[in-house]
């Protein structure tokens, strides 16, 4: 079986996307028909976001922790308690391409880390801070970026590494490090592809939003 990890905190206007794409990624032909379970895991939600991720074929956990890392963890041992060999980690602002999983297992490494593309940019993101971003991000195989939008791993990697720790934000680095401490196999590819907006309300402080945000600052 394979999982799909969704963390959510008050997404109600990008949380429908994100799991149609979601579900038509785990229904792709080339899956042969394994198991795909879809799991979003709700942080203090006081929107929408509860009702609209009910209103779809998946399964949703409910925490009051406020720390992203807290919540993939949760959801990664659940998936791993439900028998998933395989985890693969998205964001609810984000839309993940029909092949997805496809691209990732195809890899055969311990963990994928992936890139992402920034879908339209609104209208308070200047011209200026958009080419030092494309400057900036290396949208090839062989980068070096890390995103829990577009992230894959193994199990039995992810037991290695110690799982995800309950950091406030750069859990999926902290990840990445591990698995490179305990000799994992990653491939830094650009080949599963995932769309993530471009929005400056970060819901991590420190995430990618605030990345974006720092680009504004430049000069």
């Amino acid at each position: 079986m394979i999982g799909i990890l969704i963390p959510v905190h008050n997404e109600e206007a990008l949380l429908g996307d994100c799991l149609k794409a979601a579900l038509i990624a785990a229904s792709h032909p080339g899956l042969l028909g394994e198991t795909v379970l879809v799991l979003v895991v709700l942080d203090s939600c006081s929107d929408g976001s509860t009702a609209i991720a009910q209103a779809y074929p998946v399964q949703c956990l409910e925490v009051q922790a406020r720390n992203v890392g807290h919540v993939r963890g949760v959801g990664a041992r659940h998936l791993l308690n439900q028998g998933a060999r395989w985890i693969s980690c998205t964001d609810a602002d984000s839309r993940v391409a029909p092949d997805w999983l496809v691209a990732q297992l195809a890899l055969g490494a311990d963990a994928v880390c992936g890139t992402v593309t920034v879908d339209t940019w609104s209208e308070d993101f200047d011209p200026a801070a958009q080419i030092r971003y494309h400057q900036g991000y290396e949208a090839r195989d062989g980068h070096r970026h890390i995103h829990g939008a577009n992230l894959g791993v193994s199990a039995s990697a992810y037991v290695r590494a110690g799982g995800f720790e309950p950091l406030p934000c750069h859990e999926d680095v902290q990840l990445v490090r591990n698995l490179e401490l305990c000799g994992a196999s990653i491939a830094w590819s650009h080949s599963p592809q995932v769309i993530t907006s471009a929005r400056l309300d970060a819901r991590a402080q420190g995430g990618f939003g605030d990345y974006l945000k720092s680009l504004m600052l430049a000069t």
